[in-house]
């Protein structure tokens, strides 16, 4: 399969956005944010800027597909963030961001099984060195925690499952036919995620809701609208079988490239033998 009708842009912004997003993330946590609220704000945020968008440009109109699409990819979108969330607090970090990652192999399978994509032998390849690229560069990160194995190994199995679910779902609004009302599935999107999102938070509120964690929350927010829209307008553009492999590696790559230059972390010497691999797997996957 080639490339030669996307341009780059539509392989290399979304992953310098998906870059950004996680870095602001990691921000976010240096300065002590409360995760749950600068989630559920972020969506908010999002979704009141659609929302005055589409109002303002006479575009508010809902078609019955786009609410259905949004109001499930919102779902799994916010029960994936919320489960690494929890996770991230008791298992070891790099096995909880290990599956998070490997899970870009799930939208790829269900883009050859249930929309046809192509998947060549070259690409084949490439998905798979991507997967161990992630596996080496995500080594040696993180504390353990004295978890029964069969618990553990089943959680990290679900988290696996709703993030792959997660990216799964935006290749699916081209499939529905929504390219031209993307817009309207990403308010309905963050509609759905901020109100689970809010719910949740105030169900298990143990501390006070800090306004610095609002203002993150809505940079973020402001952000992830951008992000998402590129990711959605990209996937016009890119094959699901070659776009997901090169964002999953391509993001650790960048993480694992840059972590000691705006993090002062050190990197393992198998993390760069990981980053070794993902750029052969890239090469590959872009083939």
């Amino acid at each position: 399969m080639s490339m030669e009708g996307a341009p780059p842009l539509w392989l290399l912004l979304p992953l310098l956005m998906e870059f950004g997003f996680g870095q602001l993330f990691k921000w976010a946590t240096q300065h002590r944010c409360y995760a749950p609220t600068v989630v559920s704000t972020n969506y908010w945020v999002l979704s009141f800027i659609l929302l005055l968008y589409l109002s303002s440009t006479g575009q508010l109109h809902l078609p019955a597909a786009a609410i259905k699409v949004g109001a499930i990819t919102g779902t799994v979108f916010i029960s994936s963030m919320l489960l690494m969330m929890r996770l991230l607090r008791t298992f070891r970090v790099a096995s909880v961001l290990t599956a998070f990652r490997l899970a870009i192999v799930v939208p790829v399978g269900l883009g050859v099984l249930l929309w046809d994509e192509p998947l060549g032998g070259l690409q084949l390849v490439g998905l798979g060195l991507a997967l161990v690229a992630v596996l080496l560069m995500s080594r040696h990160a993180g504390h353990h925690a004295n978890v029964p194995r069969w618990i553990a190994t089943a959680l990290l199995i679900l988290i696996f499952s709703i993030q792959g679910m997660s990216t799964s779902c935006l290749r699916w609004v081209h499939y529905a036919g929504l390219d031209d009302a993307y817009l309207q599935v990403l308010m309905v999107i963050g509609f759905t995620a901020g109100i689970i999102g809010a719910t949740a938070l105030l169900w298990e509120a143990r501390q006070r809701i800090r306004r610095f964690d609002l203002a993150v929350g809505a940079g973020i927010g402001v952000y992830n609208l951008l992000a998402l829209m590129t990711v959605l307008i990209s996937l016009k553009h890119v094959p699901g079988t070659v776009f997901f492999p090169l964002m999953g590696c391509g993001v650790v790559i960048l993480d694992n490239v840059t972590a000691p230059l705006l993090w002062k972390e050190p990197i393992s010497r198998a993390g760069v033998l990981g980053v070794g691999v993902g750029v052969l797997a890239v090469i590959l996957v872009v083939q």
